[in-house]
């Protein structure tokens, strides 16, 4: 089964490529560059999807007081900080070829960054604490609360501030604007995506406990 959703995983991101590529037409006034959406977009949510996985299994861990579930929040906590990343490069990329300069300090680039900065803390917060259960408890804490200003950077700062920064789907009506075509393979991208994250996430918890010998829940 595992092999099978691996395939079917695999032939997804391959057609969400393929569609990017060859399929969805560009976007006027952007040209090539608009294909950056399908990529940049998608590690985005990714990051944000993540985090919040990491809040949530730091409150599972809070109530149950299993290690794996200190295990799959520090797993979620890696690989958002990683889709963050990606998110920042494009979003830089994207940057340099519309506006001239990798960064100019826009209020979308400039929230993912303290958002990055936030959970790269967590890391040097786990690494200062031996006792695997203290470790937990105290991470667990901080994902919940860091995570509570994940919709103020994300979704609330940026829309307060003016930004040269495209919405990639909603008009300023809020209503879905964007070419059916491309719409479909943006949606396609986020679902395979979140396919990745959840592949990569599975494999990650469990080599940390298997490394660690955590996930006995004593």
């Amino acid at each position: 089964m595992d092999n099978l959703l691996k395939a079917s995983l695999g032939l997804w991101m391959t057609l969400v490529l393929v569609g990017a590529f060859l399929y969805a037409p560009t976007a006027a006034g952007l040209r090539e560059l608009s294909r950056i959406i399908y990529f940049h977009v998608p590690a985005a949510w990714v990051a944000v999807l993540a985090y919040g996985v990491a809040m949530v299994q730091g409150i599972f861990y809070l109530r149950h007081r299993d290690l794996r579930f200190d295990a799959k929040s520090s797993a979620a906590v890696e690989l958002g900080t990683l889709f963050a990343v990606l998110a920042t490069v494009t979003g830089a990329l994207f940057a340099r070829e519309t506006w001239g300069v990798y960064w100019n300090w826009d209020p979308r680039q400039t929230t993912i960054v303290v958002l990055f900065f936030i959970y790269v803390a967590y890391f040097s917060f786990r690494g200062t604490l031996a006792d695997a259960h203290r470790r937990a408890r105290l991470s667990a804490v901080y994902v919940v609360f860091a995570f509570s200003v994940v919709p103020f950077l994300v979704f609330i700062l940026p829309r307060a501030y003016v930004t040269l920064h495209p919405s990639p789907l909603l008009n300023a009506g809020g209503r879905v604007d964007m070419n059916p075509q491309m719409l479909q393979v943006f949606l396609a991208a986020l679902a395979g995506f979140t396919g990745v994250f959840v592949w990569m996430h599975n494999l990650r918890w469990r080599a940390e406990v298997l490394s660690g010998g955590d996930g006995d829940g004593e």
